[in-house]
């Protein structure tokens, strides 16, 4: 496991969101604070804002994809290059978890049938009962992979 995955699950445990968790542990490659990533990060938890849609992890892996790798301009070239780096970010979560879906990849927990905005308490069996630290590590370490591969990360 590489030091952002494992910021990435530190930060989750602490009770940051998915999202939250992978931008935060990439905020300084970012040039951002970890505060500032929180809350760039905050409305994509749950699936994006607990719709359980695409996931939260994945979403914040995108993120960090973009500071990194995106583009200021509109040109064709240049959103054909980041949409390409997003598609093979893709490609590797859903050859580890076969979606990006939240609710699909939470198949099976109680939590799939809440979809309030409300967040649920934080507990050990909370932890325990879901994917959740599981695909946030991952995401991250894919990420961590694909920029050390691409010469961003020493």
């Amino acid at each position: 496991m590489g030091i952002y995955s494992q910021k990435a699950g530190e930060y989750f445990l602490e009770g940051y969101n998915c999202s939250q968790a992978v931008l935060r542990a990439f905020a300084p490659l970012c040039g951002m604070s970890p505060d500032q990533a929180a809350k760039i990060a905050s409305p994509f938890g749950g699936g994006i804002g607990r719709q359980r849609e695409v996931c939260g992890a994945f979403c914040g892996a995108v993120l960090v994809l973009g500071i990194l790798f995106g583009t200021p301009n509109p040109g064709l070239d240049e959103r054909k290059e980041v949409y390409a780096r997003t598609q093979e970010i893709s490609r590797r979560f859903r050859e580890a978890f076969g979606t990006l879906v939240c609710r699909e990849l939470l198949k099976g927990h109680p939590a799939l049938a809440d979809s309030s905005p409300m967040p649920e308490t934080r507990s050990e069996d909370y932890y325990r009962s879901r994917p959740c630290l599981k695909v946030i590590q991952t995401a991250a370490q894919i990420l961590e992979d694909y920029a050390g591969e691409e010469g961003r990360i020493p």
